[in-house]
């Protein structure tokens, strides 16, 4: 008979305590914190992360002699995630590095295709389809690898669409790479002072259970019938 999933020690449990903490491990589930803490450690992450990206690639000179933007834009939106809503799946270390590096392998190279066509006056004219396909493909590669994270769908449109990005080539790849590591750091760091992030790396250690909630309009069943409705079928009650 096979071991149920839950019986298994998570791996973290045999750090120690100070250690694996910063990665997330609580052998207990966290308090509930007030929204106030939720909102005031939101605050501190979000601009911790964004300007711990922005101080590596506008101080740099390795950065600043190959032309990278002191930020990529899409980062900005995976900061309300990763930081405000860091229990979502959507932002958990997976889909945050794996997104990302999949928005700007596909945007690349779908626009080094485009790049092939005769003249830049005609990539010009096509750029639009370019932008396009190249956040439509990354969706689907998203789906595809468990990695979905919706900011970078705009990582894949901006090297199609934006020039900083397409000066940078196949650069941009190890950009987004060190990016979504320096945004990873930071809410590894100030996501678990009170909080804790993330709830998985991979994948969740038991996945979650789905019931019917009255309040999203699903019929609820009687527990019990009246005399009346004995050898009947239970009605369904409208909520």
């Amino acid at each position: 008979m096979s071991t149920p999933p839950h019986a298994h020690h998570h791996r973290l449990a045999r750090w120690p305590s100070w250690a694996s903490r910063w990665l997330g491990y609580r052998s207990s589930p966290p308090p509930v914190h007030s929204k106030y803490i939720v909102w005031m450690w939101t605050l501190i992450g979000a601009f911790c992360g964004i300007s711990v990206i922005q101080a590596v690639f506008s101080n740099a000179n390795y950065f600043l002699e190959r032309g990278v933007p002191s930020i990529v834009a899409s980062y900005g939106a995976s900061a309300v995630l990763i930081y405000g809503v860091i229990e979502a799946p959507l932002a958990q270390p997976r889909a945050l590095v794996g997104g990302h590096f999949i928005g700007a392998l596909v945007g690349v190279c779908i626009t080094k295709l485009f790049r092939l066509l005769p003249t830049e006056a005609r990539y010009q004219q096509l750029q639009w389809l370019a932008g396009s396909l190249s956040c439509a493909t990354a969706t689907v590669a998203m789906q595809m690898t468990s990695t979905v994270h919706p900011p970078a769908g705009a990582t894949a449109l901006l090297a199609a669409v934006n020039q900083e990005t397409l000066e940078l080539g196949w650069y941009y790849l190890p950009v987004v790479l060190l990016s979504s590591a320096l945004a990873l750091a930071v809410a590894l760091l100030v996501n678990n002072i009170q909080r804790r992030y993330p709830v998985f790396w991979i994948e969740p250690v038991v996945a979650p259970i789905s019931k019917p909630s009255p309040a999203l309009g699903g019929p609820e069943v009687k527990d019990t019938p009246t005399s009346s409705e004995r050898g009947s079928p239970k009605e369904l009650l409208p909520v």
